[in-house]
């Protein structure tokens, strides 16, 4: 399986960046009580320090609204599924615990405040593009809403569109049946290089100490 990123990508934003991470023989569970708590209290300390400090003020999730809008998506309209997760905690709406992958993604894509996305590789189907969507773009979400991806970015394989940094897919969902996983972490292209690899161990540490199995990583 082949994972690239578009060359209108590129020519949006000449500097993308993209975490991969391919785990195998892996076992989703419910969460151990350790994740459930860190999720829990950490999105606790995020909505006291946004009593303080407002969404706007935050470096990296301005940096991905910029991204929207260079790409042409309404960042008002369509929001990184990162700063949805901080506007759902500034509102108290805070986010239960799901299964094992889904809340190890929703821990990191606070700690880091970047859209992270995890996918069922056995309902993926050829090789994987990140791209910016056209007219014909669309699927099912995991909020059950069918979302247009038109000018905004999207993941894809040989069926269509499975991902984005707006929400996921239903087709790629992860669940409790789910033995093989695709993780993509939507770097920040400010980032160095050196900061996306030690980011992506770090999920990858995590995940694999909860989930056991084999990990491959990758930075594109």
């Amino acid at each position: 399986m082949e994972i690239t990123v578009s060359e209108a990508v590129k020519q949006a934003i000449p500097l993308f960046k993209a975490g991969v991470i391919i785990y195998n023989d892996i076992v989703v569970d419910h969460s151990p009580q350790m994740l459930k708590g860190r999720l829990q209290l950490f999105q606790e300390s995020i909505y006291f320090d946004l009593q303080e400090t407002s969404i706007s003020q935050i470096k990296e999730l301005a940096e991905w609204r910029a991204i929207f809008k260079a790409i042409g998506t309404d960042p008002s309209r369509y929001r990184p599924s990162s700063e949805s997760l901080y506007r759902r905690i500034q509102k108290q709406q805070f986010i239960p615990s799901i299964h094992s992958a889904a809340d190890v993604n929703n821990f990191f894509s606070l700690y880091y405040k970047i859209p992270i996305g995890i996918y069922d590789a056995e309902q993926i189907n050829g090789n994987i593009l990140i791209d910016i969507g056209t007219d014909e773009d669309e699927y099912l979400a995991i909020n059950g809403r069918t979302v247009q991806f038109a000018r905004k970015l999207v993941t894809k394989d040989a069926i269509g569109p499975f991902g984005s940094p707006i929400v996921d897919s239903e087709r790629t969902a992860i669940t409790y049946k789910t033995k093989r996983a695709i993780q993509i972490a939507y770097l920040l292209p400010s980032m160095e290089q050196s900061e996306c690899e030690q980011l992506v161990s770090s999920i990858q540490s995590m995940f694999t100490q909860i989930h056991g199995g084999e990990a491959f990583a990758q930075i594109i």
